[in-house]
């Protein structure tokens, strides 16, 4: 890596206890006394309440979650380099006092804001910088994060106190919006023993608009307007209130009625939209990258073989998946790219529902009475299509069994290696961003997080995928590039190793008459850094 100041060990700090932590502050630490759901004020110090419709128990350290709650909540309390616009996915400079002049440059010079600081008071220094990044492209430390920077960012180094480089291993423009996804963090917090276990455990300080006041796994997370702030998107709330509500009938509830305690949720379900919309309330839908994917253990036979998973593929009837469980807001995936990117094609291999090629390929495989059960994760969208799953594969004689799970329970199973045949989850590499490069690796990889759930990662194919990869990351010319990316794309739906049955469309509902300046995204949780009171 390329700075000029020693790197820590990182990876002692996912050892120890997280008990030093709590001097900081006992709601910031999670040290603190079991927290009630404050909904209460009036005037424009009331508090706002979200309802989220997934777990806030999962890991919240920037560098290695994908929970949409952590991920939502953390674009409020903490900035980048450079953080990107909720919908458009247009770079902003956020700690940076501006973009790069040259985005077609292999040094990216980065001077930090005057005056940021972090949410307990200490100035945002360019070894926070490095701090970061060295975590990610430490080679002895996995995050999730080192896939979309790896392949192309050889390090940082520092220049002075607020200023630094970023050095590139070759010209990559799509870089620029990528580095939203490197959080600055304090290192005078984390880097203490113990400090990313507290991360992943949901201590969150950072330099953003609004500070966590309290963290409370399977209820709700607290935020307040950080009065230091002097960025470019300023807090328009004084308080914050997110709960945690994955249970549909239990969300709709708290956003709907006159006793509404909410106002606005995500991840509403299609069934009570029009009963939302008679009561007053807005709600808008964006399509894009969200899906329900199959995943199967390729180590666990007959799943090794990829004529297995094309025929578990090709029996299931999505169309009917979109018409009953999606209530039409969704389509079947002809791509692992949903039809709204702008690299968008059907792959060369597309999973029409084919129940005699389904049986077909079972029979060239060998393969006789196969029995399947499907952990999936409980997210009510996931749950509410499973049905047409087990219906089509139990019509082509495959015996089925759901068993559905909290979304913590799968992933802390999937981390212990245990065994599996397939997994069901929902996955929106829009999250992260948009281009699909970095959505291919989201995914995919030789040290990917994903590839290891699925154990493909020592496949010849699997091999050859990766370095056609690289060779497309690498590749100056955008059309060609485009096209390159395309092909391993075909790779991977002709694979079927991890790969969308549905691309789905969410919906998001809030009170018109109280809110203002709200968008729906096409990936889960909200973003409020443009919203206010009306």
């Amino acid at each position: 890596m390329v700075h000029d100041v020693p790197a820590p060990d990182r990876r002692s700090f996912l050892t120890g206890t997280v008990g030093a932590l709590c001097g900081l502050s006992p709601v910031l630490a999670g040290c603190g006394p079991e927290s009630t759901n404050d909904i209460g004020g009036s005037g424009p110090d009331r508090t706002l309440t979200a309802v989220i419709g997934y777990g806030n128990d999962g890991s919240w350290d920037p560098t290695q979650t994908a929970s949409a709650f952590a991920m939502a909540a953390n674009n409020h309390v903490y900035e980048g380099l450079v953080d990107t616009d909720p919908i458009s996915r247009v770079p902003y400079p956020a700690l940076a006092t501006r973009l790069p002049a040259d985005p077609r440059a292999t040094v990216w010079r980065f001077t930090l804001r005057p005056g940021a600081v972090f949410h307990d008071g200490r100035p945002v220094t360019a070894d926070d910088v490095l701090f970061v990044y060295d975590r990610i492209l430490d080679p002895g430390t996995q995050t999730l994060a080192k896939g979309f920077f790896a392949s192309w960012l050889k390090g940082v180094r520092k220049v002075d106190t607020r200023t630094v480089e970023l050095v590139l291993r070759f010209p990559f423009p799509e870089g620029i919006a990528r580095l939203t996804l490197a959080k600055v963090m304090p290192r005078h917090v984390f880097s203490r023993p113990g400090g990313w276990d507290a991360a992943i455990r949901g201590l969150a300080v950072g330099s953003g608009p609004y500070r966590q006041t309290a963290h409370h796994p399977k209820s709700n997370t607290t935020f307040e307007a950080f009065d230091a702030y002097d960025g470019p998107r300023r807090p328009a709330f004084t308080r914050m209130n997110w709960l945690t509500i994955v249970d549909a009938a239990s969300r709709v509830a708290r956003i709907s009625g006159r006793g509404a305690g909410a106002q606005i949720a995500d991840n509403i379900p299609y069934a009570n939209i029009p009963w939302l919309e008679r009561g007053g309330l807005r709600v808008a839908g964006a399509a894009g990258m969200n899906n329900l994917f199959l995943m199967f253990n390729t180590r666990h036979k007959p799943f090794d073989d990829v004529r297995v998973r094309q025929a578990l593929r090709y029996a299931i009837d999505s169309e009917r998946m979109v018409e009953v469980a999606l209530k039409g807001h969704g389509k079947p995936a002809r791509s692992f790219l949903d039809e709204t990117n702008p690299a968008y094609r059907p792959a060369k291999t597309v999973y029409d529902h084919d129940p005699a090629r389904a049986k077909s390929l079972l029979k060239a495989a060998g393969v006789r009475r196969l029995e399947v059960e499907i952990l999936s994760v409980n997210v009510s969208w996931i749950v509410d299509c499973l049905p047409t799953v087990k219906a089509s594969w139990d019509a082509i004689g495959v015996r089925t069994t759901l068993a559905p799970q909290e979304t913590t329970a799968v992933f802390t199973k999937l981390d212990q290696k245990r065994d599996y045949q397939v997994v069901a989850a929902a996955s929106n590499p829009n999250q992260f961003g948009l281009d699909p490069d970095l959505i291919l690796r989201y995914n995919y990889g030789p040290q990917n997080l994903w590839t290891g759930y699925a154990r493909w990662g020592g496949d010849a194919v699997a091999r050859r995928l990766f370095g056609d990869m690289d060779r497309a990351t690498r590749e100056p010319d955008p059309v060609r590039k485009r096209a390159m990316i395309q092909d391993c794309v075909d790779v991977v739906a002709e694979q079927a190793v991890l790969y969308p049955v549905v691309h789905n469309e969410l919906m998001t509902a809030w009170d018109p008459h109280r809110l203002t300046g709200t968008r729906a995204q096409p990936y889960p949780g909200v973003n409020l850094l443009q919203a206010k009171w009306v």
